[in-house]
């Protein structure tokens, strides 16, 4: 047809095609769902380690494959096989804690009831406003819960088998989708940058965040809930005290939430001491969690983090909880990933609107 046919104004064509994008967009992110916090957990770890991409590569002689497949092993034997070890680890934890209290061995209304009556009385009075103060009653329920179904609880919560076809094909999924990227990463990255319908300058900023806060979260908070959980686990079992592997492991999440953090798991356990008359151990523990896990953030977060890509703490804690909701486990992630895209999107508009703004005086 002629170029200039009315019937196919160059306007409506671009519509057309922007219309075409985002629908076919949105059926690929459709198909690849089942699949998406492999290929997230994917792009986030190329992320991390692409500095050690280009150390491996330039090591290589600029071999793009085996530059990759270096890496890739790298962080499969330095950071994947580690923590897949630790998470089995620690559901087997999970298991011998089911199965003291299907036996009777841990009662869970008991502890929770020391700490509740060793507890302040202006914290009592906040449990009893929020229907809190029968806590115990309702763990002791839970308790004989866990006793008559059994086996059924155990081998549905607990056990890792039904789920280990799942797992390998998420982390094959993973794996596979990281080498590509580890090799191709800045030929994606230009693409998009292309693609993204912003200025030059724009788009390569919004990229540039993306990694920066990436690199932030996954490196930073990650490695500081890991140090932390460690520490904990490390003082629980100093302590002499049950499941201390397992307990690491919760403080590590807990520190993921900010302001609070770790102290959420050893602040109980503070309290249920001096209920049980241990006081230089609840004093132990005060200075260990204080001074040494307390601190830890303090310490690591500007070296690992930085200060120009840290966002306020009540953003943080907002996005992660959020996430966390919404994603699940690769919500801790996603969530400030996103806060953080929020604040830079606003940027850029309040700086165009300020720039024509200029213009227009």
């Amino acid at each position: 047809m002629h170029p200039n046919d009315p019937l196919r104004p160059p306007l409506l064509e671009h519509r057309s095609l922007l219309w075409l994008v985002v629908g076919i967009s949105a059926a690929f992110a459709f198909v690849i769902w089942p699949f998406i916090g492999a290929v997230l957990w994917a792009v986030f770890i190329a992320i991390v380690f692409q500095p050690l991409q280009a150390r491996v590569l330039a090591q290589v002689g600029g071999r793009p494959n085996l530059g990759a497949f270096l890496t890739l092993l790298l962080i499969l034997v330095i950071v994947i096989l580690p923590l897949i070890l630790v998470t089995v680890a620690i559901v087997q934890e999970i298991a011998v804690v089911v199965q003291k209290v299907r036996a009777g061995q841990l009662e869970l209304g008991q502890f929770v009831s020391s700490v509740f009556d060793a507890s302040p009385l202006w914290l009592r009075n906040i449990l009893e406003r929020f229907g809190l103060d029968n806590l115990p009653g309702l763990l002791n329920q839970l308790a004989v819960l866990l006793a008559s179904s059994g086996q059924a609880i155990a081998t549905r919560l607990l056990s890792i088998g039904q789920y280990t076809i799942d797992f390998a094909l998420g982390l094959f999924v993973m794996l596979y989708v990281l080498f590509f990227l580890l090799r191709d990463g800045h030929k994606l990255s230009r693409r998009i940058a292309v693609a993204i319908p912003l200025k030059e300058l724009q788009a390569e900023r919004l990229l540039t965040q993306f990694a920066t806060v990436v690199r932030a979260t996954v490196k930073g908070n990650l490695l500081i809930a890991l140090v932390q959980g460690t520490l904990g686990g490390l003082a629980f079992w100093a302590l002499g005290l049950p499941g201390p592997l397992l307990w690491g492991g919760v403080m590590a999440l807990a520190s993921l939430i900010p302001a609070v953090g770790a102290a959420l798991v050893w602040g109980p356990v503070v309290i249920w001491m001096f209920s049980a008359g241990q006081f230089w151990q609840a004093i132990a523990l005060i200075a260990w969690g204080t001074l040494v896990i307390g601190l830890v953030d303090n310490f690591l977060r500007p070296i690992l983090v930085g200060k120009d890509t840290r966002m306020p703490d009540y953003l943080v804690l907002v996005s992660t909880l959020g996430g966390l909701a919404m994603f699940g486990i690769n919500g801790f992630v996603m969530g400030p990933v996103i806060a953080a895209m929020f604040l830079v999107a606003w940027n850029l508009l309040t700086s165009m609107r300020q720039q024509q703004s200029a213009l227009d005086d």
